[in-house]
């Protein structure tokens, strides 16, 4: 499961609806595999899951061919505004579950699901670090209560101009005239 939540702002039947929600998709997970195939139903899936946690967690979604979910596992876990992310503990993950496809999701405790431009740095080195191993990224998700933003859909997988290094400088031949 993911982040244990805590429920403050649900009252008691909504608390027991959510949990139900979640162990009856833990419980099919290990049975039919879950095909996230559409914007919507990984949206649903992440609200169920990260909606409510206190702190920062970071996760990603394992999957095959088919865009089937294969595992979805906890790579770490930070504080209430930060994270720290390993792509080699992602690469693990990936190569230890053979999958061909990764989601990255990360959550936002704070209510704002604007991705940060470390957010975005984030991503483009688990591209460059997946493609390494034959997996591809496929989006990234932060979560932010019932908001969620997908990186791939506002074209941010990829590093903004004022990220990028400056172009190597042309060296002047010898003897050159200006």
């Amino acid at each position: 499961m993911a982040a244990t939540a805590d429920y403050k702002s649900l009252s008691e039947a909504e608390t027991a609806a959510v949990r139900r929600a979640l162990n009856i998709l833990s419980r099919n997970l290990g049975r039919e595999p879950l095909v996230l195939g559409s914007s919507h139903a990984v949206r649903d899936y992440l609200r169920l899951k990260y909606g409510t946690a206190e702190v920062e967690v970071f996760n990603v979604i394992l999957l095959d061919g088919q865009n089937r979910v294969i595992a979805h596992e906890e790579i770490s876990r930070g504080a209430v505004d930060q994270v720290v992310v390993y792509p080699r503990e992602v690469a693990r993950a990936v190569l230890r579950h053979n999958a061909v496809g990764v989601l990255l999701v990360h959550n936002h405790p704070s209510g704002a699901a604007e991705p940060s431009g470390a957010d975005q740095m984030l991503t483009v080195g688990l591209m460059k670090a997946m493609e390494l191993i034959g997996a591809r990224v496929l989006d990234h998700f932060v979560v932010a209560g019932t908001k969620i933003i997908s990186l791939a859909e506002r074209d941010l997988m990829k590093l903004p101009d004022y990220l990028k290094p400056p172009p190597p400088r042309k060296r002047r031949k010898r003897g050159a005239k200006s």
